[in-house]
């Protein structure tokens, strides 16, 4: 074996997660140039981890854009009797062109830094069990809000569910099943990519979801899967060191928003595990990146960080998971 093989092997790996507000922020609408801009701010931050020599693999969210697309299809049935396209081709579709973004900025920030480096974006299955519980208990909005008048025929004609919006009079939303990722699709690729040193873009949105049916083929599950815990199982299957989830807060916090809040900068599994049953992370927001977390360590993962999307190279700031505290 070469020293450049060596060298290659040797080099820290780590699975960075783009929350939502990292290609997208609340009070913007949307554009194609407001999700490049917030894109290349984001990837700016990864430039330190390319110097400190890691290897990258780079996942991301795609709620909005797939909502986008979702509405797409609502218009092009009922304007002009486009077949709408079913949920895993949306998420498809979300991943090769939020992919196509992020290894186009990121050409553009590398060459910035003069940074020569390969990059590759995967559109990624993920697998599931067709009998995971979440099947029979759908509980992910997707899609446009609707009237109830109008769910109830949507209902009828396509056999979606739908859940009451309880912030919006009379609004009712598709709702889908979130079934656990089991495997990634293609992750000794993935693997063997990032190894050679190429930064690999997979697992958008959490990865396409699909199943292995009874005749041993390939199959669609008409689901979302979230991405953090995707990314986290990416992670660990490529045995990845560090696992990063950039969002939109600095810290993990517990008592939350109360006059005893408190940062946490460090945690280990135990303390971690023993705040998550206690119910200090909401399950709409924090809880399902402490599960994230919490699985990467588990499988052997070093550490898991949840930071600020735009704070990830100032080590001051974020909150490190290890399996034990760190000296």
């Amino acid at each position: 074996m070469g020293q450049n093989e060596t060298n290659r092997i040797m080099n820290k790996l780590a699975v960075v997660a783009l929350g939502g507000n990292a290609l997208l922020r609340d009070n913007q609408i949307g554009t194609i140039d407001e999700q490049e801009q917030n894109t290349t701010d984001t990837l700016e931050n990864l430039v330190f981890l390319i110097r400190e020599g890691y290897d990258l693999v780079i996942s991301h969210g795609n709620g909005p854009q797939v909502g986008n697309i979702l509405l797409r299809n609502d218009a092009g049935e009922s304007v002009y009797g486009i077949p709408q396209m079913p949920l895993d081709i949306c998420v498809a579709d979300s991943q090769g062109g939020i992919g196509y973004m992020i290894e186009r900025m990121l050409r553009n920030v590398l060459k910035k830094h003069n940074i020569q480096k390969e990059i590759v974006t995967l559109v990624t299955q993920v697998l599931v069990d067709i009998n995971d519980p979440a099947f029979s208990n759908p509980s992910k909005r997707v899609g446009k809000t609707y009237s109830r008048e109008q769910s109830q025929k949507i209902a009828a004609e396509k056999s979606w569910e739908f859940r009451e919006e309880i912030k919006v009079k009379d609004g009712w939303r598709r709702v889908v099943p979130s079934p656990k990722p089991i495997a990634i699709m293609n992750e000794k690729v993935i693997e063997y990519l990032t190894r050679q040193g190429t930064i690999v873009i997979a697992a958008g949105g959490g990865g396409v979801p699909v199943y292995i049916d009874e005749n041993q083929n390939v199959r669609p599950a008409e689901a979302v899967i979230d991405k953090d815990l995707a990314s986290s199982l990416l992670a660990a299957r490529i045995k990845a060191d560090e696992f990063y989830i950039l969002t939109d807060v600095s810290f993990v916090y517990i008592n939350y928003n109360k006059p005893d809040q408190e940062i946490k900068e460090f945690l280990n599994h135990k303390d971690t595990l023993k705040y998550l049953n206690e119910g200090q992370f909401s399950e709409g927001s924090m809880a399902p990146k402490i599960r994230a977390c919490l699985q990467f360590i588990e499988q052997g993962g070093k550490k898991s960080v949840i930071t600020e999307a735009f704070k990830l190279e100032d080590k001051s700031y974020g909150t490190k998971i290890t399996m034990e505290y760190e000296d």
